[in-house]
């Protein structure tokens, strides 16, 4: 299967760039106007010079907006007949892949990607009197003015911004000066290599408190690789998991109807009706064409329908820095309702292969076992051969208890396997 849960992405090597050409070509054939852009690795010009090759022998019309967050390239595709970014999101450096988006910001769909493999050797080279063309774009600046169009920051608001010198550099920090914060950017470049982990994660980011106490910053915000999350730090320079956020987001927003993923805590239920999709953002996104007044999922991936259909960590840093100016936070946190949750994950070249074993009927959707006071999510990684475990119970001996049942099922399974 090309397609994975966040489009194509895998290790670099000479295959990813031929396959970008051959999708490229599958894309164009289908989409007169395409917008492209990259994140910062330095892989991507070589992969989007692939992808624009074989779009323009399709005979499309292609705006390459350089180096921009993917939820910029999504936005900057709204006129046009696709959007393309190249990136492999919070993946490490040396993988890379390509994103393919409608105009409206929601990912191409499973019929969407299915087209484009079945043509990818079938549509031939265009001949020269049926070459597209290649023009600049500033999707970044597009997206940028929206963004400041719909949020207001508290004027001289003290604000963090920490980029991992990945596609967020080109948008954030200076959007939220321009919008009247006062900005400390750290590791806010596009050379080419990351400065830590991309994935946002607590353990990534341990110089995050300092300086936010150093700074007297309000919060701090960080991105991933191509900024479609964003993940937070209150005042006192305390981690806000993704569960909280979820919850600060549908309080400031006002939201009746929130749509998240099956390993979403369950307090989220108790400040929304909710609907759940499997995980990924692509599945939040699809629900929210039918229903929903905001989705999201714990990983940092915030979906803002007024604005686009495409996870948005510009657009939900800027609107957390807005909350920040309004709120206090610790107070506001202390309020909201927990429960413990646990996350963990265990490297597995055949993880597929094992949730099939287990009877799962997608590996990526997983199965999860429910319990009165808490459950168990087990599912393979769309992006990485990987089993995720989530559990989450009423008290932390349930959560626990959940979590070492869900990895006793995959360590027997793992034995049937092998004999």
């Amino acid at each position: 299967m090309l397609f994975g849960s966040s489009g194509i992405r895998r290790r670099y090597d000479d295959t990813l760039i031929g396959l970008a050409l051959q999708v490229g070509k599958a894309v164009g054939a289908k989409a007169s106007r395409v917008v492209i852009g990259r994140d910062t690795r330095t892989t991507g010009p070589l992969i989007s010079a692939a992808f624009r090759a074989g779009a323009l022998a399709a005979g499309a019309r292609i705006y390459d907006g350089g180096i921009a967050p993917t939820p910029s390239v999504a936005y900057g595709g709204r006129n046009t007949d696709a959007a393309c970014m190249v990136t492999a999101s919070h993946n490490p450096e040396p993988y890379n892949g390509l994103k393919l988006f409608n105009p409206d910001g929601s990912s191409f769909s499973a019929i969407q990607q299915k087209e484009i493999e079945e043509t990818l050797v079938d549509i031939p080279w265009g001949d020269w009197k049926h070459q597209g063309i290649s023009i600049p774009s500033y999707p970044a600046e597009e997206h940028s003015t929206a963004i400041a169009s719909k949020i207001q920051i508290k004027e001289g608001l003290k604000v963090l911004v920490d980029c991992g010198n990945g596609a967020g550099s080109v948008i954030t920090p200076r959007m939220l000066s321009r919008m009247g914060a006062r900005t400390l950017a750290v590791n806010a470049n596009v050379a080419g290599n990351f400065s830590r982990p991309s994935e946002p994660l607590p353990e990534h980011l341990p110089y995050i408190p300092s300086l936010i106490k150093k700074s007297g910053s309000a919060c701090a915000v960080i991105h991933d690789g191509d900024a479609d999350r964003m993940m937070a730090f209150d005042n006192n320079g305390n981690f806000i998991p993704g569960d909280t956020l979820l919850i600060l987001f549908a309080k400031y927003l006002g939201a009746k109807q929130v749509v998240t993923t099956y390993d979403a805590s369950m307090a989220i239920e108790e400040v929304a009706e909710v609907r759940r999709t499997p995980v990924g953002d692509a599945f939040v996104s699809e629900q929210l064409v039918r229903w929903g007044d905001f989705g999201g999922e714990p990983s940092g991936a915030w979906i803002f329908p007024q604005i686009s259909r495409c996870p948005d960590g510009p657009y939900a840093a800027a609107l957390f820095c807005e909350m920040a100016g309004e709120w206090d936070l610790p107070s506001e946190i202390a309020s909201i309702p927990t429960y413990p949750i646990l996350r963990t994950s265990l490297e597995l070249e055949n993880a597929h292969d094992l949730l099939y074993a287990l009877g799962a009927v997608n590996p990526t959707d997983g199965i999860r076992i429910e319990e009165e006071d808490g459950w168990c999510l087990i599912r393979a990684s769309g992006t990485e051969p990987k089993i995720r475990f989530t559990a989450e119970g009423k008290s932390l001996d349930i959560a626990k208890g959940l979590l070492v049942k869900g990895e006793d099922m995959v360590r027997i399974i793992r034995k049937e396997v092998k004999q």
